[in-house]
């Protein structure tokens, strides 16, 4: 489908083009823990299409044109804006997260799905929230852990 490659395209594009707003320090900071959790990202992706709980309909066997881009692109991009605008505050930063992954597993997944790029196929929006949700923990601890080892 050509929407799921101009989806996949700008979506990229637009995560890495906010990042100079961002600025370097904060990446340099908020990097290591993106890192991390886009790595446990990439390896609960794999588990979730092994068991059947997504589908993308352009390939669905295909990381690279499913659910890479947007691991590389909101994902992870994403995860260093929440920590840039929360971290320190861990009600705000669990709150906003709770926000931003209710809004991909209950709305945008409805839309990928009429534009016939992705739907959900064994698991319910709740699940698919929950899925994102949990690494927020994570995504916390990985930065609280490498503030706490380079500021003793």
């Amino acid at each position: 489908m050509k929407n799921q490659w101009l989806i996949n395209i700008l979506m990229v594009i637009i995560s890495w083009l906010s990042l100079p707003i961002l600025g370097w320090q904060n990446i340099k900071r908020f990097l290591p823990a993106a890192i991390l959790v886009g790595l446990l990202e990439a390896w609960n992706v794999q588990i979730g299409k092994k068991q059947k709980w997504w589908v993308f309909h352009n390939n669905p066997n295909s990381y690279l044109s499913g659910e890479f881009p947007f691991n590389i692109g909101p994902f992870f991009v994403g995860s260093m804006w929440i920590l840039k605008w929360t971290y320190g505050n861990f009600k705000k930063f669990i709150s906003l997260n709770a926000v931003v992954d209710g809004f991909f597993a209950f709305i945008l997944i409805r839309v990928m799905n009429k534009l016939k790029v992705a739907q959900l196929v064994r698991i319910n929006h709740f699940q698919f929230f929950l899925y994102f949700f949990y690494k927020a923990f994570f995504l916390y601890g990985f930065q609280y852990l490498f503030e706490k080892r380079n500021n003793p």
